[in-house]
């Protein structure tokens, strides 16, 4: 997943990357990287953890472009040589990159690479991306849309040269990435909330298909091909991104509350109170609560000192932090029927140990209640969800799951459903729904190499 964001035209952009990069944090948890500017070379800096950690220690100088990535690994170990923005200070070109994405043709295109003398630093994915730029010829437009002409997948990039800054986006459009300005300045970023922490002004998004270019002549926009129809990825508005954010031309906290209301006509329940699984499943109980009548509770405190269990870099951390992330409020479980919301379930193991929390807690009934479909498919576009057989949708049935997580009734949004709600948002469009179907816009070529398992592999 990963998130990006590049600010052009102020030489407090490192100050501002760094503060974008602070609101961006939920999106990679494993490490940051910046790069910097001179005008002549580009200069990086990248380290394992927490931007609140970097921050205290790194040095700010002036800049008028800098990049900014926070790792979420899909493709190579956590370890600081997979850290972005990849680099590359070449004869004739000098250049940045942050991706975020996944690119399914990447190992075929590492091993024809390599066949050719290419020698590769780390495991990323958007290293291939890096040689096939500096392998093409022309402007940097020219070598860029060479590249991309050659991968598959998922990619909103944002690239430094030491004059410009240049951002792009997918044909299909699976991950966000928008514009903004501040004062004369411009900022791209994965998502809006990024642009509000140092008072930037949203201007838009970039289409899909998109190379925009900014330097000291202004914006300029170009097309890598024809657009097609957007397959934008719906777990970003489920899941992934902020709740104060805006992306895919809708506010994230208001389609999950639609979702939530939708849930409750497709699975009511009998009930007491509608509690939320903090922070995730927040607005989807909301909208349940409103849309029932059943009255709205918080009955699980969240401690904010921990981070998300679903992106963390190891099994055993994730283990550890749900143990120690929520705590039930007994006094307004105790003896009461509960609709519990959350937006997903992945393996189970999570909600399982919640619902055993709360009957620990003196719940007289647990109606557990999901505000999106069964994901019964892996992603290969950038989210980091297990193999098909590690998804415990993809092999029981509902009323498998149920017993497995010891609630008394379990109910998800049905595809229709989740489909009828962002439809009534946005009518000129689609979405990416293999996760839950099944249908890769894009299919997977590596798929038998891509090693998505590392987070739930000992969970």
């Amino acid at each position: 997943m990963c998130g990006i964001i590049g600010v052009f035209g102020t030489d407090d952009s490192l100050k501002n990357t760094i503060l974008g990069l602070h609101a961006l944090q939920h999106r990679g948890q494993e490490g940051i990287g910046v790069a910097w500017t001179d005008g002549q070379k580009i200069y990086c800096e990248k380290r394992l953890g927490y931007v609140s950690e970097f921050a205290k220690t790194f040095k700010l100088t002036q800049s008028p472009i800098s990049v900014g990535h926070l790792r979420y690994s899909t493709t190579g170990k956590s370890e600081k040589n997979n850290l972005q923005p990849i680099v590359v200070n070449g004869i004739d070109l000098k250049i940045a990159i942050c991706h975020n994405g996944n690119l399914t043709n990447f190992f075929s295109l590492r091993k024809s690479l390599e066949e050719e003398g290419a020698v590769f630093t780390s495991e990323m994915d958007t290293e291939v991306i890096a040689h096939l730029i500096m392998k093409a010829k022309g402007d940097i437009i020219s070598r860029l849309k060479f590249a991309l002409s050659k991968v598959k997948g998922a990619f909103s990039l944002i690239i430094m040269t030491p004059s410009a800054l240049i951002a792009v986006r997918d044909s299909l459009g699976f991950r966000p990435l928008c514009l903004g300005r501040l004062k004369n300045a411009y900022v791209v970023a994965s998502e809006t909330c990024a642009l509000d922490i140092i008072g930037a002004e949203f201007i838009r998004e970039i289409e899909q298909g998109e190379i925009l270019l900014i330097s000291k002549e202004g914006i300029k926009s170009e097309m890598l091909e024809k657009p097609k129809i957007k397959r934008e990825c719906i777990f970003e508005l489920i899941y992934f991104a902020r709740p104060d954010s805006h992306i895919f031309s809708r506010d994230v906290w208001l389609v999950r509350k639609e979702l939530g209301k939708m849930l409750a006509i497709e699975q009511p329940a009998d009930a007491d109170i509608v509690i939320p699984v903090p922070d995730s499943g927040l607005f989807a109980a909301i909208g349940y609560s409103e849309q029932s009548g059943i009255p709205f509770s918080y009955g699980l405190v969240r401690s904010h000192y921990i981070g998300r269990t679903f992106i963390e870099p190891s099994s055993q951390e994730r283990a550890s932090d749900v143990r120690i992330k929520l705590n039930p409020i007994k006094s307004v479980i105790k003896g009461k029927r509960i609709v519990l919301i959350d937006d997903s379930i992945v393996r189970g193991t999570t909600s399982r140990k919640i619902v055993k929390m709360l009957k620990e807690a003196g719940a007289k009934e647990i109606h557990m209640r999901i505000s999106s479909p069964p994901i019964k498919f892996p992603c290969y576009y950038g989210i980091d969800t297990p193999s098909k057989g590690e998804l415990i949708a993809s092999s029981h049935s509902v009323e498998q799951i149920k017993n497995f997580i010891g609630c008394d009734s379990l109910g998800y949004l049905s595809v229709e459903g989740m489909l009828k709600v962002v439809g009534d948002f946005y009518e000129n469009g689609g979405f990416c729904t293999a996760c839950f179907t099944g249908n890769y816009p894009i299919p997977p070529e590596d798929a038998e190499f891509i090693s998505q398992l590392r987070l739930f592999r000992d969970y």
